[in-house]
């Protein structure tokens, strides 16, 4: 059965802390870049929630919920039409697949190490 990314998440914590404590040096490696928690935006709090995520979780759930929605153009899958929640965090009403990071990364913020 895999484990979900909430518990591999935990498990590497766990690894990393363990780590730590047996040699006495700073954990490397697995929390940062796509890993490391981000938080969101009031408005994208709204599609993904308000707990800090890692941004890979994070465009998991943008598409989930553009999936939900059914909000893929019918004609070109990769043309994404915004809903009103969406358009807020777009900022116009249609975005292709491909400059959907671009948007979502202005409503992110890095935790401060």
């Amino acid at each position: 059965m895999a484990k979900s990314a909430e518990k591999r998440g935990k498990d590497e914590t766990k690894a990393a802390e363990k780590t730590v404590k047996a040699t006495g040096k700073k954990a490397g490696g697995a929390r940062g870049g796509i890993t490391a928690p981000v938080t969101p935006s009031p408005e994208l709090a709204e599609i993904v929630g308000d707990k800090d995520l890692p941004r890979s979780e994070v465009v998991s759930k943008v598409w989930d919920y553009i999936k939900k929605h059914d909000l893929q153009d019918a004609k070109d899958r990769r043309q994404i039409n915004a809903d009103a929640k969406l358009e807020k965090i777009f900022g116009k009403t249609s975005v292709s697949m491909f400059e959907m990071n671009k948007h979502l990364s202005q409503h992110l913020t890095a935790k401060k190490a």
